[in-house]
């Protein structure tokens, strides 16, 4: 399940919707407006194999790892999320929910840094040329 923070644009949502990726949005498809970042957490905890985008920094932390969701993080300017969510949803390394589990991603223009589960370092690692 893909779910978006509430802090991305509806048109950024309505560009994924026509990519047939039918995410869910914070304060209209699931919870409520306003929610407070530990409540996110405890929502994405009771969901199944959510993968949760947002452009607050604040999720980038390795001790927010859980088996059951994945964090991902756009350092990306808000009128390119769109664009992003879908270049990561297809880099080999994130193409399924279950290589996504247990992670904590922030994106960039140059590239991943990545937090896995059980690792004590973080991996970074460019953009592939595959788009």
């Amino acid at each position: 399940m893909i779910i978006l923070d509430e802090n991305i644009l509806e048109g950024q949502r309505l560009l994924l919707d026509a990519s047939r990726l039918a995410p869910r949005q914070i304060g209209v498809d699931i919870g409520r407006k306003g929610l407070k970042d530990e409540e996110i957490i405890v929502l994405l905890r009771r969901q199944r194999d959510a993968t949760f985008f947002t452009r607050d920094a604040g999720f980038y932390m390795p001790n927010l790892r859980h088996r059951s969701y994945c964090l991902v993080v756009l350092s990306v300017g808000q009128n390119e999320v769109a664009t992003f969510i879908r270049r990561f949803l297809r880099h080999p390394d994130f193409d399924t929910q279950a290589k996504r589990m247990g992670r904590v991603v922030r994106i960039s223009h140059a590239g991943l840094a990545v937090w896995r589960l059980r690792s004590q370092t973080e991996i970074r690692t460019v953009w592939s040329r595959l788009r």
